[in-house]
């Protein structure tokens, strides 16, 4: 049996980093107004306004990255990842309602 958590080790060191980035760095001095719980903050209400806007987001600072020195497009990236996570927290709690097109959206068996 493969060790799974070994295998994944340097996956959830990054994770952790991108974590660790808003709940405590530039992402919580930023966007954590008044101590509010993540999925209440500002990435999220925007996200849910703004359908994609959270991708669009990701996509940016994917892009920004791209023309910095490492450690820089390093944060952009960790960002990205946060939002990444805040679309996936839109998806799981809102559901089909973001989505109305994919239940008449059947997967095919060719």
């Amino acid at each position: 049996m493969p060790n799974t958590e070994e295998n994944y080790r340097e996956l959830a060191r990054i994770l952790k980093r991108a974590y660790d980035q808003a709940a405590t760095g530039k992402g919580h001095q930023r966007h954590a107004r008044k101590n509010e719980p993540w999925h209440e903050q500002h990435i999220i209400v925007r996200g849910r306004v703004y359908r994609g806007g959270c991708l669009y987001q990701a996509d940016k600072k994917a892009e920004e990255s791209l023309g910095l020195d490492r450690d820089a497009a390093i944060r952009e990236l960790l960002g990205a990842i946060c939002y990444l996570a805040a679309e996936v927290y839109i998806l799981e709690t809102e559901g089909d309602a973001l989505c109305p097109d994919a239940a008449n959206e059947a997967p095919t068996n060719s």
